[in-house]
C-alpha cells in the first residue's frame, strides 16, 4: 500500500506532530494526487480538539486540497497524470439514496464519507490533506482551472463552495441586495463571489478596521454592526444574509435588516443554539435557513466561474512546521484571509521535529456528521 505522510493530532486536543501511515492502494476508478497544498478551515481546529463530535484519532485534519493527480486507475476516464485537481470535504457517498440520485450528494442520507475524521465504506479511518498524497475515486475530484494557482484555489474547495452554493441556491445576483456578516476566511469569499454575480455587496462586521480590505474586494458598502445607528439605516434593506460567523450573535437584531420574503442563511456554526423569536420571522414572511458546502457538481461550477472570473482566496502560504501557530493565529482572527500549508516543507517539518503521533487506530465512528468552513 502506498506510504503517506503528514501531520496528526494523534488524540484530542493535542497539538500536530509528524505522523506517517498508509493510503489505500489506487483502484481501477481511483486517482492518486500528489498533494501541493492544504487550506487551514476553523473546522479542522474544531475537530482536532473533538469540539463537536467524538473524533478518529489519530487525525489528520485537511479538506482544502489542491494538488496534481500522479497516476490514475484503468478505468479512470475524467483525469490524467499532470492534471491540476481539488479534493473538498467529503471523497465517497452511498450513491443510491434520493440525495445522491439528485446530485445532491453532499446530503447523503446513508454514508457520507468525509475527508478526514471519518470512517470509508470499508470501516478504514479517512485522513486528510495534511499530507503528501491521497487516493480518491473520480467521480469526488474536482478539476481546478489551468489559470488559477494551487496554493490560491485550495480554499475555494471549503470556503469557496460554501458561500457559492447559498448565493446560487437564493439568486445572487443583478438586482439582488446581499449581506456579508464576517469578513473571514468565509466571508472574504463570499463578497468577491456574490459581487462577480452581479448583486449588490455589503459587508456587516463588528467593526470598520476591515473597511478598506472590504471594498478592494468588491463591497459595495461596508457598516459596523457594533453600531446602533447601522441598524436603523440598514433596516428592511437585503434580499440575502449570509451569516459567516461562529460566534454567537442577536439573530433577532439582524433578521430586522431583511425586505419582506428575505432569508438569512446560516453558513457558521456557533458552538450553542441561538434563540430566534417568531416574530422576527412572522413579520415579512421572513426565513432563516442554512447551508452545508455542495455538490461536487456545484463544486465544479463554482471553481469553473472562478476560473473564468480570475477568483481565487486570500491567503498567506505557511510552512508546515508553523501549523499549530496558525492554528492559534485562526482562533485570534490574525490572517487575512486564509491560511494554506505547503506540503512541500512537509519533510524539513519531520526533520525538524521527528517524534511522530500513535500508531494509526479508529476511536469512536464518526459517521454522518456535518463540516463547515
Amino acid at each position: 500500500m502506498p506510504q503517506a505522510s503528514g501531520y496528526a493530532a494523534p488524540n484530542p486536543k493535542s497539538t500536530l506532530a509528524p505522523f506517517d501511515f498508509e493510503r489505500r492502494e489506487t483502484g481501477e476508478r481511483d486517482v492518486q494526487i500528489e498533494i501541493k497544498f492544504c487550506g487551514i478551515c476553523h473546522s479542522d481546529i474544531h475537530q482536532v480538539r473533538d469540539e463537536w463530535f467524538q473524533g478518529v484519532f489519530p487525525m489528520v485534519p485537511g479538506h482544502e486540497i489542491a494538488g496534481v493527480v500522479a497516476s490514475v486507475g484503468d478505468k479512470v476516464t475524467k483525469f490524467k497524470v499532470g492534471d491540476h485537481v481539488g479534493i473538498g470535504c467529503f471523497v465517497d457517498s452511498c450513491r443510491t439514496c434520493v440525495e445522491c440520485k439528485a446530485g445532491e450528494e453532499h446530503f447523503c442520507q446513508v454514508k457520507l464519507v468525509q475527508t478526514y475524521n471519518n470512517l470509508d465504506q470499508q470501516g478504514r479511518p479517512t485522513y486528510g490533506g495534511y499530507s503528501d498524497k491521497i487516493v480518491v475515486d473520480e467521480d469526488y475530484v474536482l478539476r481546478i482551472p489551468e489559470n488559477l494557482k494551487l496554493d490560491e484555489a485550495a480554499p475555494l474547495m471549503c470556503a469557496g463552495i460554501t458561500l457559492w452554493s447559498p448565493l446560487k441556491h437564493w439568486k445572487a445576483g443583478p438586482g439582488k441586495k446581499v449581506a456579508i456578516i464576517g469578513l473571514g476566511g468565509l466571508g472574504h469569499m463570499g463578497v468577491k463571489l456574490a459581487h462577480a454575480l452581479g448583486a449588490e455587496v455589503t459587508v456587516l462586521s463588528q467593526s470598520l478596521k476591515k473597511q478598506d480590505d472590504g471594498k478592494r474586494l468588491g463591497a459595495d458598502h461596508f457598516y459596523a454592526t457594533s453600531d446602533p445607528e447601522t441598524f436603523t439605516k440598514l433596516a428592511g434593506t437585503f434580499d440575502l444574509i449570509l451569516n459567516t460567523v461562529s460566534a454567537a450573535d442577536d439573530w433577532n437584531r439582524l433578521m430586522t435588516l431583511l425586505k419582506r420574503d428575505g432569508t438569512m442563511v446560516v453558513v457558521g456554526a456557533p458552538e450553542h443554539p441561538v434563540p430566534v423569536s417568531a416574530f422576527s420571522v412572522i413579520v415579512g414572511r421572513k426565513s432563516v435557513a442554512g447551508s452545508m458546502i455542495g455538490s461536487i457538481k456545484e463544486t465544479q461550477e463554482m471553481l469553473d466561474f472562478c476560473g473564468d472570473h480570475n477568483i481565487a482566496s486570500d491567503i498567506e502560504t505557511i510552512a508546515m512546521a508553523d501549523v499549530n501557530d496558525a492554528y492559534e493565529r485562526v482562533l485570534k482572527s490574525d490572517v487575512r484571509y486564509r491560511f494554506v500549508i505547503d506540503l512541500g516543507t512537509l519533510e524539513a517539518a519531520k526533520q525538524a521535529k521527528p517524534e511522530q503521533a500513535a500508531e494509526p487506530k479508529p476511536i469512536g465512528g464518526a459517521g454522518h456528521t456535518v463540516q463547515v468552513g
